[in-house]
Formats: structure tokens, sequence, C-alpha cells
């Protein structure tokens, strides 16, 4: 939360349309907060984008996206959506119809726990990088906390639940752990 994951995507896409290359971009059909089909930045940028739903054919969609037309790069936001079964079809895109897939999302939860998608990625994933933010104390955040109306940090839920700030902080592991009562 609060790297600009959804920046250094959107900025990628338009490196690629300002070379004459279309590229594909897709984030989870559920999540609306940027409004519906739309992949949008905290510092005002944002772009259409196609959805990817539970349990839809990733490589199929995509090779309809290619026999339509060029397509130069995936580009998929909101990664840590993406089923296990979903990120084994991006692998089967960029190794069987060459096109390079670049996924940004969150590794863990607020529990700690790794997303499905995101653990099938580090996996699968040809290459990583981190896109960082930091925690208040400035150390490097590698954890979210999440918070209830009252503004009380949880330990238990559904692992998906939409939200931004007024939901969610990222904080280093030491501070997650202070908040969540973990000490």
């Amino acid at each position: 939360m609060n790297a600009g994951k959804s920046t250094v995507l959107l900025q990628a896409a338009h490196n690629y349309v300002e070379r004459g290359m279309k590229p594909y971009l897709l984030t989870a059909q559920f999540d609306h907060r940027a409004g519906e089909a739309r992949i949008a930045s905290r510092i005002g940028i944002g772009q259409k984008a196609d959805t990817f739903a539970p349990g839809e054919d990733l490589f199929s969609k995509i090779k309809n996206c290619l026999d339509a037309g060029p397509c130069a790069c995936v580009f998929i936001d909101e990664a840590q959506f993406l089923e296990p079964d979903q990120v084994w079809q991006l692998a089967r895109v960029v190794d069987d119809l060459r096109v390079p897939v670049m996924c940004f999302g969150l590794r863990v939860d607020f529990r700690g726990e790794l997303f499905p998608g995101s653990a099938t990625l580090l996996a699968l994933s040809d290459e990583m990088r981190e896109v960082r933010t930091i925690c208040h104390c400035g150390k490097k955040a590698t954890m979210v906390v999440r918070f209830d109306q009252d503004n009380n940090a949880l330990r238990d839920g559904a692992q998906v639940q939409i939200g931004g700030n007024e939901t969610y902080l990222s904080l280093c592991r030491k501070h997650w752990r202070e908040a969540v009562g973990d000490t």
C-alpha cells in the first residue's frame, strides 16, 4: 500500500504507447476504487483497463487480445487477487505467446500471510522488482495493518477487503507487530 505500484505501472505503459506500441492493461474486476475498469494512482493519473475475474482464463483472454491486433506487453494491477491457476496462465502467455507480463500487487495481507496469487507469482516469476514504501519510522514497510471503524488494528477477518488509506496502513514488521499486539 502507498508504494506507488499503480504509478509505476501507468508510467511503464505510457512508455510503450510513446514508442508506438500497444500495452494491454488489466485490473481486478471487483476493485472499483478508481472507477469501473480503471487503474489509477493516488497522485491523480489513471488509465482505462480491461478487468479479470476469479475463474477467468487469462491465457485465452490475452490470446484474444493478440488476435485482434499487436500487443507489446501485458500489465496486471492488483495482482494479489490473481488465482494460482491464472498466474500459471500468465506464465504460458510469456512462454508460448512470447509477450512480457508485468504484475503489480501486494505480497502479504493484513495478517502477514501471502495472498495465493502472490505466492504463485513469487514461485514462477522470472524476475521480481520491489516498489517500496516506508513506515513512519523510516524503515522499509513490508507489512500492512487493517483498521476497523474505531481505528483498532485487526488480526482476523476476510483476506480481501477493498480499501485505501482509510482502512490500511503500511508499516515495517516491528511496528506492524506492535500495532496488532504481537509483542
